[in-house]
Parts: structure tokens; sequence; C-alpha cells
């Protein structure tokens, strides 16, 4: 069977932020038409190309791309990100204008939400640290985030932005999103487990089921 790539391309330019976003939740080749960044400074941000991905990653918040680029690896996607933000303010708005369009992006990749898992789980450990997650394509957006960090920040990403991170990345793309931190004591490994839980949670969910079905009793989602 023959699917429709799902790909997207998103453009969020605003007064705080401009970003734009390539996706591909499936993974294989993706391209920006144009950088927004000078050419001398474009390769210096979390990226990779092999396999079946391609992923690169600038936000200009070190732990971010760290995270993002975790979250495309683990989750099979190919991700192309770039954003120049007001970082001589703070890092709330790169931070949460980055995950809002990456959730929009995700919402216009997977468009009307058929013949897929609909629900996904995910654990994974980093050393001393476990994290789960637990994802409903459900076009309900809500978050529930308990990661237990201690620290004030992570690098250059404040941890109380970790939390929402995860909060506008389901508000964008409208779904119900549950990320725990279940023991760890290192605040690195604590926030990364999360991530890389929630790629495997949103991989599963995404899932082809073979067949065109809404999951769901009402028909709709």
């Amino acid at each position: 069977m023959s699917y429709e790539p799902r790909k997207a391309t998103v453009i969020r330019d605003t007064n705080e932020t401009k970003i734009q976003i390539v996706l591909s939740l499936d993974g294989g080749h993706i391209e920006l038409e144009k950088s927004i960044f000078p050419q001398e400074t474009a390769e210096h941000h979390a990226s990779q190309t092999g396999g079946n991905q391609i992923i690169s990653v600038h936000s200009g918040i070190g732990f971010l791309d760290h995270m993002l680029h975790a979250l495309a690896k683990h989750g099979g996607w190919s991700l192309i990100l770039e954003c120049i933000g007001d970082l001589h303010i703070d890092d709330h708005h790169t931070a949460e204008d980055c995950s809002i369009a990456l959730g929009v992006a995700f919402k216009q990749a997977m468009g009307v939400v058929k013949g897929v898992k609909r629900y996904g789980t995910g654990f994974a450990p980093l050393d001393e640290a476990l994290s789960r997650a637990v994802i409903d394509l459900s076009n309900r957006p809500h978050c529930v985030t308990d990661l237990g960090l201690k620290r004030e920040q992570i690098g250059d990403l404040s941890c109380e932005m970790i939390p929402h991170i995860f909060e506008s990345f389901s508000q964008g793309a409208g779904v119900t999103l549950h990320v725990d931190c279940l023991r760890g004591f290192n605040d690195h490994h604590r926030a990364e487990s999360a991530f890389k839980a929630t790629a495997l949670a949103i991989k599963e969910a995404i899932t082809r089921t073979g067949s065109n079905d809404v999951p769901s009793t009402k028909g709709v989602l």
C-alpha cells in the first residue's frame, strides 16, 4: 500500500522570533528553500545526515537543540528547524515559539487522524534516569508533566521552560501528552530521557495500521 508523505513546512514570524521548520514524520529527504542564517553560521547547530533521516536544529539555545535533535532522531523524523529569537531578553520566547511551531508542523504533517494507532507509550532510560511518556492524537490539546527538575537551568535553557516546551508542543499539535520522569538524580539525564520517551510514544502513535479507519468510537477526531 502506498501512502501520502507526511510532511509540512511552517513559517512563524513575530516581533519576538523568526522560525522556519520543515518536518517529515517518516524521515527521508527534506530541504529548506533558503536558510534564515548567514552562510558562515548555518552549520553551528545540532545536525546529522545519515540513514533515512536529515536533522538540523538551530534555535540559538544549545540544550534545546540537543533535546529537539533527540526527539527527531528517536521519533524517526527528518527535521530542519531554524530560529532567530530575542535571546538578549531571555530564552522564553524562543523555546516557546519553537515548540508551538513544531507542534503546528506535526499537526499539518499528520493531517486527518486516521489509519494510525492514535495512542502511544514510550519508556526511555538514560543511565540512572527513567521517563515515561503517553500520547493521544486526540485533537484535544492537554499536557501534564512531572519531571522533578531541581537546577535553575541546563546549559542555557531554563529548567522551568522544559515542561512548557512539552505544553507548547501539545497545544500546537492538538494532542494529549503526559510526561513523567520516574527516577533519576541528574537533571540533564532526567530531561533527555523525557524527550526520548516522548519520541518513542509519538512514533508508536503515528504508526500506520494498514486501514483507513478513524481510531475513535465517535468516528471523528
